[in-house]
């Protein structure tokens, strides 16, 4: 389980790192601005260095990505799902079974809540006169 938390650490890294190579990069286009003196292809790395770089680079880490992404496809894949409460919803909650400790009774005795009246005298609301 620890390696499986350190992968997507890892996957996460890769991928911002990825994103992050992929935007420095230069467009096919650009090297069309840098010869007619625009001043676009002195960089930090040469003017044909960061090219390599960042291609060597992007393609190591699409590589990365790729292998991390199969590797954590293969470890979830054996793993059972676990139920969840709410993935059957077209199901009422009255007619799921309910696990409880205290047993259930067919006739539940409702309880008053005025302590000198018995539960048995207490008048039901169509015996109770206009």
């Amino acid at each position: 389980m620890v390696f499986y938390e350190i992968l997507v650490i890892v996957y996460l890294i890769v991928a911002v790192m990825l994103i992050g190579f992929v935007l420095i990069q230069q467009g096919k286009g650009a090297g069309m601005g840098a010869s007619f003196g625009s001043g676009g292809s002195n960089t930090v790395f040469g003017s044909t260095g960061s090219g390599n770089f960042l291609t060597r680079t992007t393609a190591i880490l699409a590589t990365l990505f790729f292998v991390i992404s199969l590797i954590l496809g293969n470890q979830t894949a054996d793993k059972e799902k676990s139920v969840d409460e709410w993935q059957n919803l077209e199901v009422p909650v009255a007619d799921q079974t309910i696990d409880s400790d205290v047993p259930a009774t067919e006739q539940s005795i409702p309880v008053s809540s005025d302590a000198d009246v018995p539960v048995a005298e207490v008048p039901k609301e169509d015996d109770v006169p206009n």
